[in-house]
């Protein structure tokens, strides 16, 4: 591995380690994500899976299992992203989960070039669609 290759690397650890933190502020009980939007080394945008601004922080309902209407960790970075000045256009999203379908639409949208991200999902369909259209998805390990 050369050196640009191993500080890319060291670089692509630290947002993932980053992003874990981050998924602590998410108030789910069965899984805690978190996402980073990174530009030319900044970070640009975050989010955490949760519920939608106004909802009550409860994320499983009665039974365990995840609220409909609980946003994913990419959904809510892409979304602040959009309401900002900034474009993602190029960026990194860093997410400590794979993408799922839906928010991999959205990563697709956002001119999102590159995805890294650390624990599988229960299904590859968000992975297979981002490498479908030339996204470099690479998963590492923490």
């Amino acid at each position: 591995m050369g050196y640009k290759e191993e500080k890319q690397r060291q670089l692509d650890m630290r947002y993932i380690r980053m992003a874990k933190v981050w998924a602590e502020n998410s108030y789910c009980i069965r899984r805690q994500v978190g996402a980073l939007v990174v530009k030319d080394k900044m970070i640009i945008s975050d989010g955490y899976n949760g519920t939608p601004s106004g909802f009550e922080n409860v994320c499983e309902d009665e039974n365990n299992k995840t609220k409909p209407y609980v946003l994913h960790a990419e959904a809510n970075a892409i979304t602040k992203l959009a309401k900002s000045s900034n474009s993602g256009e190029g960026a990194t999203l860093y997410v400590t989960a794979a993408p799922c379908i839906e928010c991999s639409k959205l990563i697709i949208q956002a001119g999102i070039k590159r995805v890294v991200y650390c624990d599988d999902y229960h299904s590859t369909d968000g992975i297979e669609l981002l490498r479908r259209i030339g996204i470099n998805v690479e998963q590492v390990q923490l």
